[in-house]
Protein backbone atom coordinates (compact mmCIF):
# COMPACT_ATOMS: atom_id res chain seq x y z
CA UNK A 1 0.00 0.00 0.00
CA UNK A 2 1.58 3.07 -0.71
CA UNK A 3 2.20 6.07 1.69
CA UNK A 4 -1.06 8.16 0.33
CA UNK A 5 -3.58 5.57 0.46
CA UNK A 6 -2.67 4.35 4.24
CA UNK A 7 -3.25 8.17 5.27
CA UNK A 8 -6.18 8.26 3.84
CA UNK A 9 -7.50 4.93 4.96
CA UNK A 10 -6.34 5.26 8.41
CA UNK A 11 -7.74 8.89 8.61
CA UNK A 12 -10.96 7.51 7.35
CA UNK A 13 -10.49 4.73 10.03
CA UNK A 14 -9.98 6.64 12.81
CA UNK A 15 -12.57 9.24 11.71
CA UNK A 16 -15.48 6.92 11.58
CA UNK A 17 -16.22 5.80 14.82
CA UNK A 18 -16.63 9.22 15.84
CA UNK A 19 -19.65 9.42 12.91
CA UNK A 20 -21.09 6.50 14.03
CA UNK A 21 -21.60 7.80 17.55
CA UNK A 22 -23.00 10.80 16.49
CA UNK A 23 -26.26 10.04 16.03
CA UNK A 24 -26.85 6.50 16.99
CA UNK A 25 -28.41 5.49 19.83
CA UNK A 26 -27.02 2.71 22.24
CA UNK A 27 -28.63 0.09 23.85
CA UNK A 28 -27.73 -0.28 27.78
CA UNK A 29 -26.14 -3.17 28.61
CA UNK A 30 -25.11 -3.28 32.53
CA UNK A 31 -22.16 -1.15 32.81
CA UNK A 32 -22.55 1.06 29.88
CA UNK A 33 -23.54 3.69 31.32
CA UNK A 34 -20.79 4.06 34.00
CA UNK A 35 -18.01 3.58 31.37
CA UNK A 36 -19.13 6.37 29.34
CA UNK A 37 -19.45 8.84 32.54
CA UNK A 38 -15.88 7.69 33.28
CA UNK A 39 -14.93 8.53 29.49
CA UNK A 40 -16.37 11.97 30.40
CA UNK A 41 -19.40 11.88 28.25
CA UNK A 42 -22.61 13.32 29.10
CA UNK A 43 -25.35 11.21 28.85
CA UNK A 44 -29.19 11.13 28.09
CA UNK A 45 -30.33 8.22 29.79
CA UNK A 46 -34.16 7.18 28.46
CA UNK A 47 -35.67 4.46 30.59
CA UNK A 48 -38.23 2.83 27.73
CA UNK A 49 -40.67 -0.01 27.08
CA UNK A 50 -41.69 -0.91 23.53
CA UNK A 51 -45.21 -1.27 24.62
CA UNK A 52 -45.40 2.23 26.38
CA UNK A 53 -47.38 5.20 24.96
CA UNK A 54 -46.01 7.43 27.05
CA UNK A 55 -42.25 6.33 25.58
CA UNK A 56 -43.39 6.72 22.35
CA UNK A 57 -44.62 10.55 22.38
CA UNK A 58 -41.21 10.76 24.36
CA UNK A 59 -39.15 9.10 21.24
CA UNK A 60 -40.98 11.02 18.25
CA UNK A 61 -39.93 14.30 20.27
CA UNK A 62 -36.40 13.64 21.02
CA UNK A 63 -36.24 12.51 17.45
CA UNK A 64 -37.57 15.56 16.42
CA UNK A 65 -35.58 17.60 18.32
CA UNK A 66 -32.17 15.30 17.27
CA UNK A 67 -33.39 15.99 13.77
CA UNK A 68 -33.73 19.82 14.25
CA UNK A 69 -30.90 20.35 15.87
CA UNK A 70 -27.67 18.40 15.04
CA UNK A 71 -25.32 19.31 17.57
CA UNK A 72 -27.50 17.22 20.12
CA UNK A 73 -25.99 14.52 18.27
CA UNK A 74 -22.59 15.91 18.17
CA UNK A 75 -22.50 16.48 22.02
CA UNK A 76 -24.74 13.71 23.95
CA UNK A 77 -24.60 9.90 24.16
CA UNK A 78 -27.94 9.24 23.70
CA UNK A 79 -28.44 5.42 25.91
CA UNK A 80 -32.03 3.31 25.73
CA UNK A 81 -32.88 1.04 29.14
CA UNK A 82 -35.36 -1.44 28.37
CA UNK A 83 -37.46 -1.28 31.35
CA UNK A 84 -38.67 -4.94 31.01
CA UNK A 85 -35.41 -5.99 31.23
CA UNK A 86 -33.37 -3.88 33.32
CA UNK A 87 -36.20 -1.79 35.03
CA UNK A 88 -35.82 -3.67 38.46
CA UNK A 89 -32.14 -3.52 37.68
CA UNK A 90 -28.54 -2.19 39.15
CA UNK A 91 -28.70 0.96 37.54
CA UNK A 92 -32.56 1.71 37.93
CA UNK A 93 -32.35 1.22 41.28
CA UNK A 94 -29.23 3.48 41.95
CA UNK A 95 -30.71 6.09 39.97
CA UNK A 96 -34.34 5.86 41.64
CA UNK A 97 -35.70 5.16 38.40
CA UNK A 98 -39.71 5.22 39.30
CA UNK A 99 -41.21 3.52 36.04
CA UNK A 100 -40.30 3.39 32.51
CA UNK A 101 -40.62 6.66 30.59
CA UNK A 102 -37.84 8.33 32.83
CA UNK A 103 -35.71 10.56 30.82
CA UNK A 104 -32.24 11.46 32.59
CA UNK A 105 -29.44 13.76 32.04
CA UNK A 106 -25.90 12.63 33.53
CA UNK A 107 -22.68 13.66 33.65
CA UNK A 108 -19.43 12.63 35.75
CA UNK A 109 -20.81 11.52 39.09
CA UNK A 110 -23.63 14.17 38.45
CA UNK A 111 -27.88 13.64 37.82
CA UNK A 112 -28.34 17.48 35.95
CA UNK A 113 -31.88 16.76 35.71
CA UNK A 114 -34.91 14.10 35.24
CA UNK A 115 -38.69 13.81 33.27
CA UNK A 116 -40.46 11.16 34.96
CA UNK A 117 -43.93 10.70 32.15
CA UNK A 118 -43.11 14.35 30.64
CA UNK A 119 -44.34 14.60 27.03
CA UNK A 120 -43.56 18.07 26.83
CA UNK A 121 -41.51 19.81 23.64
CA UNK A 122 -40.53 21.77 25.91
CA UNK A 123 -39.90 20.30 28.50
CA UNK A 124 -37.78 17.65 26.69
CA UNK A 125 -35.92 20.42 24.58
CA UNK A 126 -35.06 22.26 27.84
CA UNK A 127 -33.74 18.92 29.43
CA UNK A 128 -31.56 18.20 26.67
CA UNK A 129 -30.18 21.77 26.35
CA UNK A 130 -29.20 21.03 30.05
CA UNK A 131 -27.25 18.29 28.48
CA UNK A 132 -25.80 20.16 25.79
CA UNK A 133 -24.44 22.90 28.18
CA UNK A 134 -23.01 19.93 30.43
CA UNK A 135 -21.17 19.07 27.21
CA UNK A 136 -19.55 21.99 26.85
CA UNK A 137 -20.86 22.92 23.41
CA UNK A 138 -21.73 26.30 22.39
Amino acid sequence: MKRREFMAVTAAALVTPMVAHASETLDYIPGLVRERLAAGETLFVDFKASWCTTCRAQERVIGQLRADNPAYDENITFINVDWDEYGRGELATELNIPRRSTLVVMKGEDELGRIVAGTSRGDIQALMDTALAASGAS
